[in-house]
């Protein structure tokens, strides 16, 4: 038999359904009842009370002093960087093996990305390549790092937490000290994962969560910066809220800001669904130990695991394929979509993509092999969930 029916078989057995999405969203809380009182009272827009509780909330969540919640993830991105002072002509350092969002938030500040390698360990930024390789290009100038091929700042780094899986930010954050440079971390995918007892999103100046419908917990559409630092949440909230000063009527704005608020609608979602998250977090944990089991059988494939000294959410289950069998991933594709079992390969790498492929990057074999192997797997946390 070959592999792809083999890997189709095994998905029917170990999750059972006919057909089946990648991720969908999950609602059986107080969904109904939270958004219906926004509908009831009419408070369904930029103002009303279940944006500050949702705020108030996720900082909860997450262990951290402030969130802020804001139209969508990359909205988001593009406020904290330029908050911790990324702007025209600098240069970021972002994981090629990521979300197109990621580079883009880049973008939308005038910056340039600067991509760099993955770690098989973690799927996310490789602490260790990216050390040698600013060894190389990199260069101290009045407390800032410069790109020495390019003459650009380095500003930044957006490690990301690929599928939820907690890259070494101990380690990362050690290095960014060492070259000056300030970490924003794409906590997009992982929210309630931890490394140690620590969240997530908490270890660079701020963090930036997702709450897009495929999303381990959903407001529809939706973001969030959070952080420990008052004067980034001051600002990103001020920001983010067309930079309008606090007046009973009148319109007085000192700056030039965004809308990129959060609907009271989308809020009295999130916090019904922040509810559920460990329950969700747990079950999706569940279903990854029910596919490495399912999969220990199956020669040429391996489920991706946790590192040691990490609890990752598991938002995206993650089959890797031996490099023996990598040519044989878009047969897997094609079978299981057409047995009704959603799966996906892994985002384009943004280095390949038209509008990057002239941005700086650093050697990326780890990234590219990952590429090469990669298949989601269907992760809804219903997988798991006894009947109702």
């Amino acid at each position: 038999m070959r592999l792809a029916d083999i890997i189709v078989q095994t998905l029917r057995n170990a999750i059972g359904a006919a057909r089946v999405a990648l991720h969908e969203p999950w609602f059986r809380g107080n969904e109904w009842s939270y958004v219906k009182e926004c509908i009831d009272t009419g408070w369904v827009s930029s103002v009303g009370s279940y944006v500050d509780r949702f705020e108030r909330d996720l900082a909860q969540v997450a262990g951290c002093s402030h969130a802020v919640a804001v139209a969508n993830g990359t909205a988001g991105l593009q406020v904290a960087l330029q908050i911790c002072g990324v702007g025209t002509g600098d240069e970021v350092l972002v994981p090629a093996l990521s979300f197109v969002a990621t580079a883009n938030a880049v973008k939308h500040c005038g910056a340039e990305p600067h991509f760099t390698d993955s770690d098989f360990a973690s799927l996310g930024m490789s602490i260790p390549a990216l050390a040698d390789h600013l060894s190389e290009v990199a260069v101290l100038r009045g407390g800032a790092c410069y790109n020495k091929r390019t003459g650009r700042r380095i500003a930044a780094m957006v490690p990301m937490h690929t599928f939820g899986h907690p890259v070494d930010m101990p380690a990362l954050m050690d290095l960014a000290a060492r070259f000056c440079i300030v970490v924003v971390e794409d906590a997009a995918e992982s929210l309630g994962s931890l490394i140690g007892t620590r969240h997530t999103g908490t270890f660079g100046s701020c963090g930036v969560l997702s709450f897009n419908g495929n999303k381990i917990v959903t407001t529809g559409g939706g973001g969030a910066i959070i952080t420990n630092d008052p004067q980034i949440a001051r600002r990103a909230k001020h920001v983010t809220t067309t930079a309008r000063q606090p007046h009973r009527w009148a319109f007085l704005h000192d700056e030039v800001g965004y809308n990129f608020r959060m609907p009271n609608l989308n809020a009295a979602l999130g916090c019904a669904q922040l509810e559920g998250l460990g329950q969700f977090v747990h079950l999706k944990r569940q279903l990854a130990h029910h596919y490495q089991e399912a999969f220990g059988a199956v020669d040429g494939v391996a489920v991706f695991h946790e590192r040691a000294g990490t609890h990752a959410n598991y938002w995206l289950q993650t089959l890797i394929l031996d490099e023996s069998v990598a040519d044989q991933r878009d047969l897997i594709l094609e079978a299981t979509n057409q047995a009704g079992l959603m799966t996906r390969p892994v985002w384009e790498l943004l280095p390949h993509l038209p509008m990057y492929r002239d941005s700086e990057c650093m050697a990326i074999p780890v990234a590219e092999s990952l590429a090469r192997r990669i298949i989601n797997l269907p992760s809804g946390p219903q997988l798991m969930a006894e009947p109702q």
